[in-house]
């Protein structure tokens, strides 16, 4: 079977190059906010994790009677459940990294639909879309079970 001209046609849309230029820089913008925001998940989780095994550890060194032992016991299983919640910052790294990517592939795109790049270009600036829509599927964790993404 021959291929004919409208089994080839691919649409086209004309979208003037300044206009394609700001929403690149739009998309630079975004992925800069989200590099900032992945800085302050990860400084904030830092803090956490060592303000609660200073805690921890503070609690160890702690001389109680019988009873304040077992509110101790019921203290150090709250923080470990504490460290668990931490797995957040895990999770929301990996979706503004993917996310960055997303953004970046589709600037560079942009880019070089726009500015029909030579080849020498396009081997620098084109960065492949990720393979996955999504790294992270799990949306909730619950102390002592794992899921794998």
């Amino acid at each position: 079977m021959q291929e004919t001209d409208a089994d080839s046609y691919t649409p086209t849309v004309q979208i003037p190059v300044m206009t394609v230029a700001e929403l690149q820089d739009s998309l630079l913008v975004v992925l800069n906010d989200l590099q900032r925001l992945e800085g302050l998940v990860n400084h904030a989780a830092n803090n956490l994790l060592e303000r609660f095994e200073t805690a921890n550890v503070s609690l160890a060194k702690a001389d109680l009677d019988a009873k304040a032992h077992e509110d101790l016991a019921d203290l150090r299983t709250a923080l470990h459940s504490a460290i668990t919640e931490l797995q957040f910052q895990d999770m929301a790294t990996q979706l503004i990294t993917h996310t960055s990517k997303v953004l970046k592939a589709c600037a560079d795109r942009l880019a070089y639909e726009a500015m029909e790049a030579d080849e020498e270009e396009l081997q620098i600036i084109m960065q492949p879309l990720p393979d996955r829509p999504n790294p992270v599927t799990q949306d909730e964790m619950d102390a002592g079970s794992i899921e794998l993404f």
